[in-house]
């Protein structure tokens, strides 16, 4: 028994798996949230899309001397609009768009980063470093996630109801486009906050993978926001400490397992259907 609490005590000994804990708990919990949303509006490729396009705002900030966090937010701003603008005004589908938008501008961040003299390694943004995470970073990211949770819980309904049913979000009275635009804020503000844990790259699995292990063991919107809660808690945490032990990248060790839960719980959901 020692030894198992020993297994799990001893990563928690260095300041920099304390930071590197925390963050990832703030972050699961916060993407876990926001995925019921993107996976009931099916928004799984603006995610995508929003994560990679951060890319080169990042870059010209570090350039620039802003907060890497504004740029990556203007920068992605600017690619969800950019999707909204051309949907509306040609005959391409919208995830025709995304789909050149993301890779233009992912495109883009990469030409610039290697036209930029800079310490910091690709792989880090690409894939993140949340072992590297600064006192400074977390608090950034705790403020950061705090605001997103905090808009989310004071807007559940509405938003739940604009994600089910645009059509009637309208007719009860509510503001399809603030809606939409405070959602898009919501992803851009979530998936800035996430990249430090998995990249631009990976960043896209949290944000999805929690939402769709929910949506398997429940129909509930209710219960799926405590389920996502719950896996994105233990993902963090186990995912975290096995990465110490595994001498593993900390990121994708918690989205294999959350691939995991996934798994089981697609198993699970095949299996009471059959004995149902």
């Amino acid at each position: 028994m020692s030894d198992i609490i020993n297994w799990f005590v001893e990563p928690l000994s260095f300041p920099f798996m304390q930071y590197a804990l925390l963050t990832a708990l703030i972050v699961s919990v916060v993407c876990g949230i926001l995925s019921c949303y993107l996976v009931l509006k099916g928004w799984s490729l603006m995610g995508d899309a929003i994560s990679h396009a951060v890319l080169p705002g990042i870059i010209v900030a570090f350039v620039t001397g802003i907060p890497l966090v504004v740029g990556a937010f203007i920068s992605g701003l600017a690619c969800a609009v950019g999707v909204g603008y051309l949907k509306n005004n040609s005959r391409l589908k919208e995830d025709t768009v995304m789909g050149i938008v993301f890779s233009g501008m992912f495109a883009f961040g990469l030409v610039l980063f290697t036209k930029v003299e800079t310490d910091q390694h690709l792989t880090h943004i690409l894939f993140g470093n949340i072992l590297g995470v600064s006192y400074e970073e977390l608090i950034r990211t705790l403020i950061i996630c705090a605001l997103v949770f905090a808009v989310v819980m004071l807007k559940r309904r509405d938003l739940m109801l604009y994600c089910f049913d645009p059509v009637q979000a309208r007719i009860v009275g509510l503001p399809p486009q603030l809606l939409h635009y405070g959602l898009l804020i919501l992803l851009a503000l979530t998936i800035i906050s996430a990249i430090q844990v998995a990249g631009v790259v990976l960043v896209i699995a949290m944000l999805i993978s929690p939402g769709i292990t929910a949506s398997l063991l429940t129909h509930r919107f209710d219960r799926m926001m405590i389920i996502v809660v719950v896996c994105s808690v233990m993902t963090g945490l186990a995912g975290t400490i096995l990465s110490y032990h595994l001498d593993a990248a900390t990121g994708p060790v918690i989205i294999l397992l959350q691939a995991a839960l996934f798994l089981c719980a697609l198993g699970y959901s095949k299996i009471r259907t059959k004995f149902a």
